[in-house]
């Protein structure tokens, strides 16, 4: 097998198989490299081996993945699964290792689909056994149909009302959700109201999964500050302030944390590809046009990775950058099918500023205080990040000097956000002068074996 191919395609969620699916079916050599055992992204991860029982847990949203995975399977796009990218490069060479073995492969295009990652919730304790995240959760379930019991879950946006209501459809609700957002949020999103009321299928299931929690008696406190999850060799209650400014405990034996995602941007931020601050967002993500096009002609960007967007509109966005890459290698596209989904997109990215503002997480999560961890695979506190500050750093890279954050085995996927705001805070700057980590290949922990090997072809299933 030739080690090049037309297209690699990394990550195959719903904006990567939309794209693999476009290339393939139009008669391109598209490989799809992708870390899990079967394809369907978070989102709808093994969808395809999932029994009935589960996904009647899971629910229709979940279920929606299973197309998407035909096609892509169909299309003739050739799958690398359990595939850990980490390195690629502008010339179109991607390295990857599999079953402790490194690759070297290249393409004429890119097509980087690698989704979002949970935005990190610094709590008091959030290190303790016992607490995960909301994601980690649903991956457990998802996987191996595993439900945690006598759980709490802690943050904020919709992914906690999905979870909570799956725990409850599998027999292990949790035992309260404590939600950041202040009561009166809500006033915040009025502006992004009318485009939320046109998108009106995504608020009608908003609105399900609150009903859901309502009629299983799950509690809800909101408004919730002043969080600390306690415990010494493990968490075992979660205590806040509720809304009423009254104290509240809460015994418990898992705590899931989540404050809704971000793109993951370690691959396009390795490359150089400009990248802006989203204010909405509250996070970097790559600069890219409306086809996912950035700032190298060989790669494009699919999906939440380019900014969140959900499920639907991912699998729109790919669609669009694989017509865009079929268009560069000189394929035809038909402009009424471009057209179309340029108009879907843009339907689906209606209900995003309503979204974006309801589930806001406040500034004291993003910016937290005291010795509370920051960058956990260094166990650097967030007081350490602004004496950094004080002492003349100015930005996220020049910290590592100062007390190695953002060195460890995670590369800074979930410290990177929050040493950002806290310099920016400390430093009298934005996020934006502020910057973030400069991230550098090997993107993920690999031996030196794997890096020496680099056997040069393709192993696919």
């Amino acid at each position: 097998m030739s080690d090049l191919t037309d297209v690699i395609v990394i990550g195959a969620g719903a904006a990567g198989l939309s794209a693999a699916s476009v290339l393939a079916e139009a008669g391109r050599d598209v490989l799809v490299l992708d870390e899990q055992p079967e394809p369907g992204g978070q989102i709808y991860r093994a969808v395809g081996s999932s029994e009935a029982s589960r996904r009647a847990v899971l629910g229709s949203g979940y279920v929606r993945g299973a197309a998407l995975v035909a096609r892509a399977r169909a299309s003739g796009a050739r799958f690398v699964e359990q595939a850990t990218v980490w390195r690629v490069d502008a010339d179109g060479s991607v390295c990857y290792s599999r079953d402790g073995r490194g690759y070297r492969i290249r393409a004429r295009h890119l097509v980087v689909a690698t989704g979002a990652l949970e935005r990190p919730v610094p709590l008091a304790g959030w290190t303790l056994p016992g607490v995960m995240t909301a994601g980690a959760a649903q991956i457990m379930l998802k996987t191996a149909g595993l439900v945690g019991t006598d759980a709490v879950l802690v943050g904020c946006g919709p992914l906690l009302y999905l979870v909570a209501g799956q725990m409850a459809r599998a027999g292990a609700p949790p035992k309260a959700l404590v939600e950041v957002n202040a009561d009166d949020h809500w006033r915040t999103a009025l502006a992004g109201l009318p485009g939320a009321i046109r998108s009106w299928p995504v608020l009608v299931e908003g609105l399900g999964m609150l009903a859901e929690l309502r009629r299983t008696g799950i509690r809800r406190h909101t408004g919730a500050r002043s969080i600390r999850l306690e415990g010494d060799e493990r968490a075992r209650a979660v205590t806040f302030v509720d809304s009423r400014g009254r104290p509240q405990s809460i015994g418990c034996e898992l705590v899931l944390l989540h404050a809704g995602v971000v793109p993951n941007i370690q691959i396009t931020s390795s490359l150089g590809l400009e990248h802006d601050w989203d204010e909405r967002q509250a996070c970097f993500r790559p600069r890219v046009g409306r086809d996912g096009q950035t700032s190298l002609d060989r790669v494009w960007v699919a999906g939440d990775g380019a900014g969140i967007m959900g499920a639907a509109a991912s699998a729109i966005s790919g669609e669009l950058a694989g017509m865009a890459v079929l268009e560069a290698l000189g394929n035809a596209v038909q402009r009424r099918h471009r057209e179309a989904a340029e108009a879907a997109l843009a339907r689906e990215a209606r209900v995003r500023p309503f979204l974006d503002a309801l589930y806001a997480p406040p500034m004291w999560l993003r910016r937290p205080e005291g010795d509370t961890i920051v960058c956990r695979c260094e166990e650097v506190g967030a007081d350490a990040i602004r004496g950094y500050a004080r002492l003349g750093c100015n930005g996220p890279n020049q910290t590592k000097a100062y007390g190695r954050p953002g060195m460890g085995p995670c590369q800074g996927r979930y410290c990177g956000l929050i040493v950002t705001e806290l310099l920016a805070q400390e430093n009298g700057s934005t996020p934006a002068e502020t910057g973030y980590y400069r991230i550098r290949s090997p993107l993920k922990p690999i031996t030196v074996g794997e890096m020496a090997d680099l056997a040069g072809s393709v192993e696919s299933d």
